[in-house]
């Protein structure tokens, strides 16, 4: 879920879209102008926004207005919060990650400094 999300925003161009959609609703003319970019290249930006739930469209006639989502936005950066802040021993898919972790910061380096000089 948070993959699609963040890739999704990920790139210059899409992060772009989201501020201006941020701001107000815009038909993909108006996206075409802003950004001056043809409109098969806005398209796919703005297929990736609303396959990752980003972006609404609804058809005006010939036009096709985009807006945020901007519910789904903040749920996103809600669940990712609760993500962040799971102990990682409580994220079945980090099991093996979690036994891994060293009791301090720093530990792996000792260990490795330790074997180079023996």
């Amino acid at each position: 879920m948070f993959e699609s999300v963040f890739k999704a925003l990920g790139e210059p161009t899409r992060l772009k879209i989201t501020k201006l959609l941020a701001h107000r609703e815009l038909c993909v003319c108006d996206l075409e102008e802003i950004l001056q970019m043809s409109q098969p290249r806005i398209s796919q930006h703005l297929k990736i926004l609303k396959q990752a739930g980003l972006v609404n469209e609804r058809k005006e006639g010939q036009r096709t207005i985009c807006g945020l989502n901007l519910a789904a936005l903040n749920n996103t950066i809600h669940e990712f919060q609760q993500y962040i802040d799971m102990p990682i021993e409580s994220i079945a898919e980090m099991a093996e990650e979690a036994s891994r972790m060293p009791a301090v910061a720093g530990e792996a380096c000792l260990k490795k400094s330790y074997e180079k000089s023996t």
